[in-house]
């Protein structure tokens, strides 16, 4: 597998002062709140309602000989199995299968020392301690019965554990891999080499490809330990998919229809999934999909989702498009990208009509990557417009000055898998642990008028021993607004870092959260609309498991929202009590003459400088709004969209491109 690029830059540094303060934030957590050991420990999140795992034992001769710690290689798989059996939650469903146990020869020796069944770690234990080492190793038998051990359906995983290369004959254990993995939407394979090399770790390699799974080599006991879990773990904690089951049309004739609500489907290598929304002429429509690829299998750069909504008729207006990629080949991650409509003032735009949209979700995949399907996971969601006579607040696309770093113990939590089980935290510092190659999700409340800034610090961590400082992976994250609309970082702040085991910060800053945004040209504030539960997720590349000594790697996440938050969405909006209500009664339903536009908004200028009445203005870039420009809340003038002019809110289709794995 290919080195990593350096992660791109999204965006420039041009206001030093308004930033993370990641220096400062990287010290803090450097010096106290990651100790190096690493000792504490997270809760463990519940597993994936639809997953189990089966684990195959090598038990064939050769692992009763020395492991060179004092051990046997059995013995040292006893413990490693008890290890992953002690990590996992409660009652997920998982068994032993064992090979070369039962007789000293025979290419037909494999038996099921445990079935599938919730978690029963004290059975699991007991199963493993009885197995004796004895014979060949039908590496492929025992591979076709395991997968006939788990349930027929959900995400399920077959996890090899062996010394050594099968002895049996045809059929080849990579080809059955392949016919057991099929199309890898629902069945895994993965391998760890227990000190293996050459053609023993070609095999297991081969199986791991043709599987859709990863491969892990493990030199020693402590190392065959830490793999089994992070594999064990990376099953149990899979993205937990939610929705109704939709199939989207090969062709925009055949495209599926969808209303408001959440879906899942699948998509493979190169197809276009095509879906049919009706939206009416008034309503912000935000339209996602979240790609969930086995994770850490091999895949390119410019592996990814593209996105678009699109008018039909006559001219079939494109109104909105996006794209994520990996931006690496370390191995997959979970994808999320969104698409929107958001009507113009005037309604005269080709996207402004009611009517019937196509939504297209487009997956990219180079020859070298992974095949398997992936299950993607669609939302829609409808903003309806203000209440008539709403006079809606100005836009504020300024970040303006960081907030100090937030200090005080840690508390521990685990983050969820993804955003139907985010974690959901408030203002304050939290500690976590990711796996390589996961992501964690996590929710946050943010209300109108206030901003998020938030930080994930990556602290020192000791390294394998034939890590060195040129062995990197990275780590990035992602924040999403309602709707899941991807959040560019107002401040100076990096979502994306490589990551050698040293100090390391990602994180970023929002701007306040403003009905008004989503007129503006600002791809860090336009998203940043609605109030309500933001989400972060924080990732870690699949390489980590090159040079990460602990099992996990410590993240600490200092989340802070800051600003007033204002009982609604209108001008000069009081503030919000802590019972809910407004305090002292609504204001700003009208403008400074008493009047608004039947739609909700204003028809009074504000310049954002003290109410002095001045248009707001266009900029040199095509008549976008953009800055300060509709800058007006407390100065004593509203949004001035009535004297923007039709050039400044006319159709714009807009464009967003961005990589990363979280």
């Amino acid at each position: 597998m290919g080195r990593r690029r350096p992660p791109p830059r999204r965006r420039p540094l041009p206001r030093p002062a308004a930033g993370l303060l990641i220096a400062a934030l990287t010290g803090l957590a450097a010096a106290a709140l990651l100790p190096a050991t690493a000792a504490w420990a997270a809760p463990p999140v519940a597993g994936s309602q639809d997953g189990s795992l089966i684990m195959v034992l090598d038990s064939s001769g050769s692992m009763a000989g020395p492991d060179g710690s004092g051990h046997t290689r059995i013995e040292s798989a006893r413990t490693a199995v008890g290890s992953v059996v002690d990590g996992l939650p409660d009652g997920y469903p998982t068994g032993l299968r064992v090979y070369g146990a039962g007789k000293a020869h025979g290419c037909d020796d494999t038996s099921l020392a445990q079935p599938v069944t919730a978690l029963d770690r004290a059975a699991m234990k007991q199963a493993v301690d009885a197995v004796q080492p004895k014979g060949d190793t039908p590496t492929a038998l025992a591979l076709t019965r395991a997968a006939a051990d788990l349930p027929a359906r959900g995400r399920r995983t077959v996890l090899l554990i062996s010394d050594g290369e099968s002895n049996c004959g045809a059929p080849k254990p990579c080809e059955v891999a392949a016919s057991l993995a099929g199309d890898g939407l629902d069945l895994r394979i993965d391998t760890v080499g227990f000190q293996v090399k050459g053609a023993a770790r070609d095999e297991l390699e081969c199986i791991a490809k043709a599987g859709h799974g990863a491969y892990y080599d493990a030199p020693d006991a402590a190392a065959l330990a830490r793999q089994l879990v992070r594999a064990s773990q990376l099953s149990a904690d899979a993205y937990r998919m939610a929705g109704d089951p939709v199939t989207g049309g090969a062709s925009p004739a055949k495209a599926a229809a969808i209303g408001p609500g959440q879906y899942t489907d699948t998509i493979g290598p190169g197809e276009t999934r095509w879906y049919a929304a009706t939206l009416d002429a008034a309503s912000t429509a935000d339209l996602s999909a979240t790609a969930v690829p086995q994770p850490g299998v091999p895949v390119d750069y410019g592996d990814g989702i593209e996105l678009k909504l699109a008018g039909t008729g006559a001219y079939g207006y494109t109104c909105d498009s996006d794209s994520t990629h990996f931006g690496q080949d370390e191995g997959a991650m979970t994808l999320t990208g969104a698409v929107n409509r958001v009507p113009t003032r005037d309604g005269k735009d080709g996207c402004d009509r009611a009517g019937r949209y196509l939504f297209s979700v487009h997956r990219t995949t180079a020859v070298t990557s992974d095949r398997s399907r992936w299950p993607v996971e669609l939302r829609f969601d409808n903003e309806t417009p203000l209440p008539a006579g709403t006079v809606a607040a100005a836009a504020r696309t300024d970040y303006g000055t960081a907030p100090a770093p937030l200090t005080g113990a840690p508390k521990d939590l685990a983050g969820g898998t993804g955003f139907n089980d985010a974690t959901a935290v408030a203002k304050g510092v939290w500690r976590d642990r990711l796996l390589p190659g996961q992501t964690r999700y996590y929710k946050v409340h943010v209300g109108w008028g206030q901003q998020l800034t938030y930080a994930a610090e990556f602290a020192n961590e000791p390294l394998l021993g034939g890590a060195s400082s040129s062995t990197s992976t990275f780590v990035t994250t992602t924040a999403y607004a309602p709707g899941r609309l991807r959040v560019e970082s107002a401040s100076d702040a990096r979502v994306n870092r490589s990551y050698s085991g040293t100090p390391v910060s990602v994180g970023l800053g929002t701007v306040p959260v403003t009905w008004t945004n989503r007129w503006v040209t600002d791809r860090d504030a336009a998203p940043v609309h609605s109030a309500g539960d933001y989400w972060i997720a924080v990732g870690l590349g699949p390489d980590a498991a090159r040079l990460a000594k602990n099992t996990a790697v410590g993240v600490i996440l200092r989340v802070d929202v800051t600003g007033t938050e204002l009982a609604g969405p209108q001008y000069q909006a009081p503030a919000l009590a802590a019972d809910g209500k407004a305090q002292g009664g609504a204001q700003g339903q009208a403008d400074a003459d008493g009047r608004a536009d039947a739609d909700g908004r204003a028809d009074v200028q504000g310049d954002g400088k003290g109410g002095s009445g001045m248009a707001a203005k266009e900029t040199a870039s095509g008549g976008g709004l953009r800055g300060m420009d509709l800058v007006a809340a407390g100065t004593g003038g509203a949004v001035a969209l009535a004297g923007i002019g039709a050039v400044a809110l006319a159709h714009r289709p807009r464009s967003r491109t961005t990589r990363g794995g979280a």
